[in-house]
């Protein structure tokens, strides 16, 4: 520890920055001497986050876009402190530094992230306990069994769409659509549901020239949606967030849906296509998915560990004077949960390549009072999912070696931009029914054919010789657990 009177990351050092577009942004460190989260130094953030770790510990100074100093966020031990410490920080940007004085104000970059909304992620208090309560009394009521009967239908109809074809790219073809047809259920608006809608949300995320455009189209269809359901319930996630007591206005429930909207398709788009990839490419879960010695499920929580769908969440603010990591925290200054930093902490991980099955103790859904409310909608978009596709195509693999995988990084998420599989086409099955690698084709009624010429009468027969009944082939009845899958997932 040093014996500076300001914090490195705080917005008391006034060193004057370049200003946005000069050469000084360019490769290196910037003023300071604090590394960029941004521009070339982000190109490879794992290595610089594990730069960081050696360099300061657990709880780094660095920069954000335009050289805003901020604190990154590294140990396991230390983010979960971060955020289940509601006493000493706080997701009210208005209470942060940089946004009192302009430096990360409404032109930043970063600004949609920034910027402080009246949304349950955002309150404190009273009025957090009355927006999130609307949203877990929502999310209390959806049926799981239902929804699993949602993600199968939807995964037929995507894997139809291709599975004549012999190929196919499982992220823009199956990831980033299977998401958004479940929580268009869920929200109750099935009819929404299109691609211009997927793009969009897409679109909006990623922070493009168009975004602002994209999020008009998304908020339009969302207070829509939320007028025709306020003139008219009925039992969907939107009716009960608009019915519940803690009496939202339209305007709250239209953002909540936008938060539950964005929020959950792109946690659960990364996460179908990390667990895909991973399910092609390493033969430790291959093998095991094919002897039946791991589930999908367990599949899915390893890729929770190594590959969180948020790599880092802007952010959480001090609002006092705290210690964290070793390092003084002031009162104003803006800190980053580091999820995927924190997933690896060598204290909690010395061996990575070691399982992680059965230790649900990972970043990826946060903690504290804004633990993600709809992980467990994630995880079976994407248990049921993964699953319905490996069942339609038993042989799928990747088209290509796993070095030529593409990805688009920012300090928020990895994407997946990309991924190749090739297989045995396939005939395209009922969307109703179970998904199967041999679909039994449906049993057409009796036809009774007629025609117009009399029949002739029957003449004498022989008598028939006394028929042997055949021997009945013994009925295989499902076993208990058989049984028990079939009715978890909505059979």
């Amino acid at each position: 520890m040093t014996s500076e009177s300001h914090s490195p990351a705080g917005t008391d050092d006034r060193t004057p920055a370049p200003p946005p577009g000069c050469p000084a942004h360019g490769p290196g460190p910037g003023p300071g001497g604090l590394h960029r989260l941004y521009g070339t130094e982000a190109d490879a953030l794992g290595d610089l986050y594990e730069r960081l770790r050696e360099e300061h510990g657990a709880v780094a100074p660095v920069l954000l876009h335009n050289d805003v100093p901020i604190w990154m966020v590294l140990g396991h031990a230390e983010n979960m402190h971060l955020v289940s410490t509601p006493t000493h920080f706080t997701r009210d940007s208005r209470v942060w530094n940089a946004v009192k004085d302009g430096t990360a104000g409404p032109d930043h970059p970063l600004a949609p992230h920034i910027a402080w909304q009246p949304i349950c992620s955002h309150a404190e208090g009273d009025e957090h306990l009355r927006l999130r309560g609307a949203v877990m009394g929502a999310m209390s009521t959806i049926n799981h069994r239902t929804i699993r009967r949602h993600i199968n239908r939807a995964t037929q109809l995507l894997v139809n769409r291709f599975c004549e074809k012999g190929r196919a790219d499982l992220v823009s073809q199956f990831a980033e659509h299977l998401p958004m047809a479940v929580l268009c259920e869920i929200l109750g608006m099935p009819d929404e549901y299109d691609d211009r809608l997927v793009q969009a949300t897409r679109d909006l995320l990623r922070g493009t020239e168009t975004a602002i455009s994209s999020n008009e189209h998304v908020m339009n269809i969302l207070i829509r949606h939320t007028a025709r359901r306020r003139a008219q319930t009925t039992a969907d996630f939107t009716s009960v967030l608009i019915n519940h007591p803690a009496g939202l206005t339209d305007d709250e429930v239209s953002q909540h849906l936008r938060l539950v909207l964005l929020a959950a398709y792109e946690a659960t788009a990364n996460l179908l296509a990390n667990v895909l990839r991973v399910v092609l490419i390493d033969p430790r879960f291959r093998a095991r998915l094919n002897g039946g010695q791991m589930t999908v499920p367990q599949a899915v929580e390893q890729s929770l560990w190594d590959e969180p769908p948020f790599s880092a969440v802007l952010g959480y603010f001090a609002k006092q004077d705290t210690e964290l990591g070793g390092r003084q925290i002031r009162q104003g200054d803006g800190l980053i949960l580091g999820i995927a930093p924190g997933n690896i902490d060598p204290k909690v991980r010395p061996d990575l390549s070691a399982d992680m099955m059965g230790n649900r103790a990972h970043l990826a859904f946060g903690g504290g009072p804004h633990e993600c409310p709809g992980q467990d909608i994630g995880r079976a978009i994407a248990d049921v999912g993964v699953e319905a596709l490996l069942i339609r195509l038993p042989d799928v693999e990747l088209e290509g070696d796993e070095d030529e995988l593409r990805w688009r990084s920012s300090m928020s998420s990895r994407h997946l931009v990309e991924l190749p599989v090739y297989f045995q086409p396939q005939a395209p099955q009922d969307v109703e029914e179970v998904p199967s690698i041999n679909p039994i084709p449906r049993q057409l009624p009796s036809l009774r054919v007629t025609t117009d010429e009399p029949t002739a009468a029957p003449g004498p027969q022989p008598l028939p010789s006394p028929a042997v009944p055949p021997t009945p082939e013994p009925v295989r009845r499902l076993g208990a657990w058989q049984r028990f899958l079939r009715w978890w997932r909505g059979y």
